[in-house]
């Protein structure tokens, strides 16, 4: 089943979810900021799935922008980039979608085709 971490509040989370629903697909939500993955399962989602793990920030976010990151995230560690996704779910881009090697990071409809469907 897909791990679908999202705000319930956010309209590319909405449609995303209406997009899987509409189709069929099964899927957890999960709200990203009440429960953020760990830094080992970030750990274990980019193992499994090769994605860049500077793709899974949110960088349009004021978080983001706030802790000054599109300066200085270039420069972090991977540990320390783990951390910083854990630490804070307004950091992850979203939805997050995730089964096994399969990832979605935000809502392309063609994106969600050629992966969930």
């Amino acid at each position: 089943m897909i791990k679908f971490y999202q705000l319930p509040n956010c309209s590319t989370c909405r449609k995303a979810a209406q997009y899987l629903e509409t189709h069929g697909v099964s899927f957890e939500p999960i709200h990203i900021v009440e429960h953020t993955p760990t830094a080992k399962e970030f750990e274990q989602i980019i193992a499994a799935t090769n994605v860049d793990v500077d793709l899974l920030f949110n960088k349009q976010g004021t978080k983001f922008k706030a802790l000054n990151l599109k300066e200085t995230l270039s420069e972090k560690t991977m540990e320390e980039k783990l951390a910083l996704l854990a630490s804070d779910g307004m950091l992850v881009k979203r939805p997050l979608a995730v089964n096994g090697s399969k990832i979605t990071l935000g809502f392309k409809e063609q994106e969600y085709e050629h992966t969930w469907l």
